[in-house]
This record gives C-alpha cells, structure tokens and sequence, in this order.
C-alpha cells in the first residue's frame, strides 16, 4: 500500500477522498485525477478515508507532480482502537455525546458547537472515553433496553460504536495537517464530515462535490447488506416492521449529509435533478451550482468514425450490486436468441465484491453463455470503446456517468437504466437547444432485460437510427460537456474560494 510520499507544508486544495483515489480505479477517482492533473496551476493533497488497510493494494495511478501531499485513515481498523482502560466519565461528558448521537440519528436539534471542531474529539471527549467510559456504556445499555432489547446486545453495541467511533478515527487526521487554502470532498458521508469539521476547525472554505446523492446510494447499499443481521423471528414481525441496525445506519448517514450540507461553502452537482435532490436533503438553494462532467473530446473523436463491424455490447463499471450486472447477462440471455452473432463484454474491476462477481459468473454459465458473455476487468476505454457498437449501463443508482459522455465522444450510443443524469445524458436536459438536439441513445427501466433487449435489438439492427443516435451524441458532447468547459469551471471556483487566502493559524 502507499505510504505517505509528499508532505508539503502548504497546499492549495485538499480532496478527501472516501473509498476512491488512489487506490480504486475508475468513477470518482477518474474525476478526481482529472481534476488535479488538468489544473496544474493549483497544488493538491489527498486525504484519503478506507475501512481496513488490508483491503488496499499500490496506487492504481501515477501521482501527478502537483499532488504534494498524502495521508489516510482508516475507519473500521480496529486494531488501531487504544488500549482498553477502566475510565469512569462525567454527565457534563455524557450530554455532549448524547446530544451528538441524537443529532446524528435523528436530526433534532443543532448540533453543539463544541463538536464541530477537531479539538472536542482530541482533548474533550477522546476516542478512549467514547470507547471504554462506564457513563458512556451505561447509556448505551440504557437506549438499546428502551429501543433495540429484541436484537443481541453485542449487535446494537457495535453498530453504534463503529459508526460512531469512525468519527474520532477521521478527527485525528485533523491535527497533522499543511497550510490548506480550501477542503473539497467529493461525497457526503464520513468525508463530507471531516471536511466539515476541517471548515469549521481551521476557518477555511469547504467545497462540496456530489457525484451521485450519497445518503441514497448509502441507503440502498445497506437496505441489500446481509451483514446487517435481523434477528427477531419472522412470525413476530409486523408486516411493515424494519431492520433497526439498518435503520441507525441510514439514519445515521443522512446526519453526516445534513450536517455537511450546512457546512459547505459551496454545494456542486453534476446535473439538475440532482440539484433538486439535494435542495429537498437540506442544501441551501443559494449555495448550489451544476458542474457536468466533461470529457477529452479530441482524444476520443479519433476513433468516432470507426466502423463497429461486430455487434458489441458494453457494460464499464464496477462488477457490484448497485451496477445490475445480473440484469445485463439477462438481457443478452434473451437477445442471443434473436441475435446470434452478439458479444457482451462486462469491462471493470472486480476486486470489491468477489462474491458478487462469482455470482454473475456463474450466471453466464447457467444460462450456456460462455461463448457470449466475456468479463474483461480494467481496460483502457479507448480500446475498448473503438470496438463498441452498444455502451450500455443497467445500475439501479448513478450520478453522471463519465462513461457515458466518454461513449459519447467516441460516437456511440448508449442504452441505460433511468438512473441519476443517464435521461438528461442521452435525451437532453441542459436546455431546450439540447434538447433539439434529440436522442442519442435509449433510456430503460430498472431491472427490466426484455425492455434492454428490445432496445438492443432494435439499435443493433437499423443502421440509420444507430447513425442518428451516433451524430447526437459527438454534438451534444462538444456543445455542452467538453472538459475545457470542465476545468474553466473548477478554475473559476477555486480561485474564487482561494481569495480568503490563508486562513489556519
């Protein structure tokens, strides 16, 4: 794993990074890579949040020459807790705490000033307290008699104390830190917190950059966890009756969002409906902007106008639950019988849900399509994309899918589930002129492989639509998501930011 290679004493931009750059290829690391390496002029630090060390490897990237500083944390390592001691606490303790964990949860209230500044989780209540203080525990039995008796102690125990203790965890990172001029996190969540409280310690501007709405793909993540276990038996539940481990978690991360929503100086979305979304969690309208993504056009439009003589359909993402991939193999199970000469290629990484990938696997094997369905792991887009005739994505949750706009650029068009910016992406929706401009794709439902399949077949087997889609989607992609247009966004904004100057003492 890398170890800290830079420390700079002064940085312009910090980027808190949970659970991408540099170590998980493609997505928010992609975008976060291209945003330090297209904006040269500004020097980067990453501050980068995982669950445990070991499930790491290298850098999955060349540090560019302007990333000058590097540091992480890892929130779930409990090797790392202190040693447990006898601590007795005090009341005064108690209702700071309390008062943290209600707010967190539920909502209620504000959150007391003391907590939002590093020094409360290193000087006043300690990691050690929040841990192995008698008062705390006491509470905790308390709340689990008054809420949670009909779980196991030890499942309620450690749901709250690894969410919660994720917090102290992230603070510490807080006291090692270079001159910074401004925080930027791409999510909500754990980094949306540590950039909070970074703002709010240091007195800095904190940007917030949401690539998808991260309290719903948090919540979808764990409303599937088999992790989470429900113990109650299944005759005494009520119909209606939830998993009250989930729901902490979700309620818990929705905290982390509300809170970082108040906090942010700036609030940036990738496109309007998610704006909207944002507005509807609490965002403050005034604080909010859409920055699309953007794209090389010019490094792409090379292989625009290759003739796809094979009927390729692609899928690039992540081999996980959120990206459907089961419904893809599905939909090609059912294409195949219409089309014979059909290739399906699933191209990405692989490493974060090996049972997930097993599953698809052997899916493909059930189904006899061996000779159809071929996983390709991490490739280089472009390779890929010239032999494509079909880019496709079939997840249940997305923000603005780079990939899209990549296809986009290289003259393919897309079929995708109606999934964050995937309908303003291939039916337009920046404005009316992009709307004009018409389709250069099919937007699906969830979860539906005979509606993909239609879709497929019908794209695959009339060469004038496919040509039509094709020439929509090279305009629109030059007109509105170019990544000149990208990074004069960013460059406006950081500079505007970086006016306060120096601001940490």
């Amino acid at each position: 794993m890398m170890d800290p290679f830079k420390k700079s004493e002064e940085i312009d931009i910090m980027i808190i990074a949970e659970g991408t750059f540099p170590y998980i290829k493609g997505g928010v690391s992609t975008w976060i890579y291209q945003l330090i390496t297209g904006l040269e002029e500004f020097t980067f630090g990453i501050i980068f949040i995982g669950s445990r060390p070991e499930d790491y490897g290298d850098s999955a990237y060349e540090i560019p020459n302007n990333l000058v500083f590097f540091d992480k944390s890892f929130i779930f390592d409990t090797t790392s807790y202190p040693e447990p001691k006898k601590i007795r606490g005090n009341k005064n303790d108690l209702k700071i705490v309390n008062e943290l964990h209600q707010w967190l949860i539920n909502h209620k209230g504000t959150l007391p000033d003391k907590a939002k500044t590093v020094d409360f989780y290193i000087k006043d209540i300690t990691e050690e307290k929040f841990l192995y203080s008698k008062i705390f525990f006491n509470r905790m039995v308390e709340m689990y008699s008054l809420k949670a008796n009909d779980i196991p102690f030890i499942d309620y125990i450690w749901t709250i104390r690894n969410s919660h203790a994720a917090i102290w965890k992230l603070t510490k990172i807080g006291t090692k830190l270079p001159k910074v001029k401004l925080f930027h996190s791409p999510s909500t969540g754990y980094a949306g917190f540590l950039g909070s409280i970074l703002k709010y310690t240091y007195n800095n501007p904190f940007i917030l950059t949401e690539h998808g709405i991260y309290t719903r793909e948090r919540k979808i993540d764990l409303l599937t966890a088999e992790w989470i276990k429900y113990h109650k038996p299944l005759l005494l539940r009520e119909v209606t009756e939830e998993n009250y481990l989930k729901t902490v978690w979700i309620n818990f991360f929705e905290g982390l969002s509300y809170f970082t929503y108040h906090a942010a100086d700036k609030i940036i979305s990738l496109f309007n409906g998610a704006r909207n979304v944002q507005i509807e969690y609490g965002a403050d309208k005034i604080k909010t902007e859409v920055i699309p993504n953007g794209v090389d056009v010019d490094r792409l439009k090379k292989i625009s106008n290759i003739k796809r003589e094979k009927n390729i359909i692609t899928l690039i993402g992540r081999v996980v639950q959120i990206k459907d991939i089961k419904t893809f193999i599905r939909s090609i199970r059912i294409l195949s019988n219409k089309i014979t000469d059909v290739e399906a290629w699933i191209v990405g990484p692989e490493d974060e849900d090996p049972e997930y990938v097993k599953e698809c696997k052997d899916m493909v094997k059930t189904l006899s399509l061996e000779n159809t369905v071929k996983f390709l792991g991490f490739q280089k887009v472009d390779d890929i994309l010239s032999k494509t005739k079909i880019l496709t994505l079939t997840s249940i949750s997305e923000g603005m899918p780079l990939v899209i706009l990549e296809a986009f650029a290289a003259g393919v068009p897309v079929v995708a589930t109606d999934v964050g910016s995937c309908r303003e992406l291939i039916y337009g929706g920046m404005d009316n002129e992009d709307i004009k401009l018409g389709h250069a794709g099919v937007i699906t439902k969830i979860a539906n492989p005979s509606e993909l399949a239609d879709a497929y077949e019908k794209l695959l087997l009339d060469e004038e639509k496919w040509n039509n889609f094709s020439n929509v989607a090279l305009k629109r992609v030059n007109r509105y998501y170019s990544q000149k247009l990208f990074y004069d966004s960013y460059r406006r904004i950081y500079s505007e930011m970086m006016a306060y100057g120096w601001n940490r003492i």
